[in-house]
């Protein structure tokens, strides 16, 4: 294979609310958890579930949208490419962070955050559209 891929497509929901801040240079920054579930049956034939929690970063207008759209639990389809940051810890050991860089968002649900109401759009493409798996035939 001459080229490669770092492409990650999630399904899952909000962990923690979205913490939005703002770099020197102006460009707004979005970090945020989604939680993926997997479940399967044991060696004893019981069912098993596990959580993997992934960390999520966005950027510019698609970082403001997933800050005003999503709050903790509601669910989202996530698309980005896994990166791995590394930095020296106050004990000076080397620490690393895998993240998901997303370059595409879009909520699955039509939950409003508290007190208010559903949003109408979230997507953040031209061609993306909010999906309600409710209606989805299954």
């Amino acid at each position: 294979m001459a080229g490669s891929l770092n492409k990650v497509m999630l399904i899952g929901n909000v962990g923690r609310d979205p913490e939005m801040r703002y770099l020197q240079s102006g460009e707004a920054v979005t970090t945020f958890s989604v939680a993926t579930n997997r479940r399967w049956n044991g060696p004893d034939g019981q069912p098993r579930e596990e959580t993997e929690w992934h960390n999520i970063v966005a950027w510019g207008k698609l970082a403001e949208q997933c800050n005003e759209y999503l709050a903790k639990g509601r669910k989202v389809y996530i698309e980005g490419r896994l990166q791995t940051r590394s930095w020296d810890g106050p004990d000076g050991q080397k620490r690393y962070r895998t993240e998901i860089v997303a370059n595409s968002m879009v909520m699955l649900d039509s939950r409003p955050r508290e007190g208010g109401v559903a949003p109408a759009g979230g997507e953040s493409g031209d061609d993306e559209h909010t999906i309600d798996l409710e209606d989805t035939p299954f």
